[in-house]
């Protein structure tokens, strides 16, 4: 059984593209069906994790409005947070999924449980994912894999009773 989902942002939960205003201000874009899956995994009771190699004040608000548990950001090794997190939180690394999209996440998706991959990850770590997504990142790739985890853990048909009995 998956407690804990760990996220990577950039290339995930976003498409990866980085857009600064003339201000210098950073805007990224997240996919609300993205966000409709998170908070649903968070009202079964599950745990869920941010762990990014950059820092953005965007993506702490974000975190804050999904009810993330953990936020890491400007992480070099993610293998190491998510062993150090795992001890913390006491939930062993076998029952924690993650997704990732590029070569700063080869090491974390080779440590936990069960690994996924958007369908535009880098190659290298499509090699080794468990799960290879018919979804882009920012796409819908993180619904993608929640209902994937959703359907494998018979969590599916109460997730869809959150909206569809009265």
């Amino acid at each position: 059984m998956i407690d804990l989902l760990v996220l990577d942002v950039d290339g995930c939960m976003t498409d990866g593209k980085i857009v600064y205003t003339n201000s210098g201000d950073e805007l990224k874009a997240f996919n609300v069906k993205d966000g409709f899956a998170i908070v649903a995994w968070k009202r079964l009771g599950k745990k869920l994790a941010i762990i990014t190699g950059r820092t953005s004040k965007v993506v702490e608000i974000r975190a804050k409005e999904l009810g993330v548990d953990y936020l890491y950001q400007k992480v070099k090794r993610k293998d190491e947070k998510i062993k150090e997190l795992s001890q913390e939180s006491s939930i062993p690394l076998s029952s924690i999924a993650a997704i990732g999209d590029d070569l700063n996440d080869y090491r974390l998706l080779k440590k936990v449980g069960l690994s996924f991959v958007p369908a535009d990850a880098v190659e290298e770590v499509k090699g080794i994912a468990d799960v290879v997504l018919s979804k882009k990142g920012g796409e819908g790739a993180v619904r993608e894999m929640i209902e994937y985890l959703l359907k494998r853990e018979g969590l599916y048909e109460r997730y869809l009773a959150f909206w569809t009995e009265s």
